[in-house]
């Protein structure tokens, strides 16, 4: 789990509860149809923007980037190093049960076409279009996620226009004036919290996740054409080095 993401949230949505609790009460913040104008619009919206099943995937590609922790390079460095020693000690069918125990479908697929003996330049084309095509689905995640991050705030405009209308409507009979004043204050309070509290923080994170996972995915294939070329252990580790920051090659070296 990603626990800066957490946090973040979190703390930010309480810092919110909190302001409301010190004020007036919650009772005061909580209007339905002002979350239906912000939350209804925002997903309409996105679906006239976006295909359903691009709309409906990007739940799983947000599922993954808070709950599923990539390995760190140092970790994964360690991995592949070790693969290689198991090929040099044994074989490369021994390779074969330890590929049973990878969680990762990517790495897992590199490895079984070593072991099965692809070319190596069959194997970095056909894992070269893995990783693009899990980049393509993180760019379009993350611009869904832009997306409702820039029309929940118009939304919540749209709601502040609904309700001054209906207070205008209504300014002979002071009892209906808090209501048309609740739509159109609290649309844009609650079109701003979706917006800068989690459709644009989890746009941002998704991109940084994807940096992250696209360096480690390349150290993968890197990794896998070094075991099917044969090459030693220290070859292999000094290679990989090259994709972790001079800080943690520090770290690398010391292990």
């Amino acid at each position: 789990m990603d626990i800066a993401t957490v946090i973040g949230i979190i703390g930010g949505f309480g810092l919110v509860i909190f302001a409301i609790l010190s004020g007036a009460g919650a009772e005061v913040f909580l209007h339905i149809p002002s979350l239906g104008i912000v939350l209804g619009g925002t997903i309409s919206s996105t679906l006239i923007y976006f295909p359903l099943n691009a709309v409906l995937g990007v739940m799983s590609i947000i599922r993954k980037t808070l709950l599923h922790k990539l390995p760190s390079t140092r970790e994964e460095i360690d991995r592949m190093v070790n693969y290689v020693n198991i090929v040099r000690r044994d074989s490369l069918l021994a390779l074969e049960e330890k590929v049973e125990e990878i969680e990762d479908d990517f790495l897992a697929k590199g490895l079984r076409m070593v072991i099965d003996g692809f070319d190596p330049t069959v194997i970095r084309k056909i894992m070269g279009i893995e990783l693009d095509y899990i980049q393509e689905r993180h760019k379009t995640g993350k611009a869904i996620l832009e997306t409702m991050g820039t029309v929940a705030p118009a939304f919540g405009m749209i709601g502040t226009l609904i309700g001054l209308v209906q207070m205008l409507q209504q300014l002979e009979d002071p009892s209906q004036i808090g209501a048309g004043m609740a739509v159109a204050l609290l649309t844009t309070f609650y079109g701003a919290i979706a917006a800068n509290l989690v459709f644009l923080p989890l746009a941002g994170k998704l991109e940084a996740r994807d940096k992250e996972e696209y360096l480690l995915r390349e150290l993968m294939i890197e990794g896998v054409l070094s075991i099917q070329a044969g090459d030693k252990p220290l070859t292999v580790h000094e290679k990989l080095k090259a994709f972790v920051s001079p800080k943690v090659r520090k770290l690398v070296e010391s292990t």
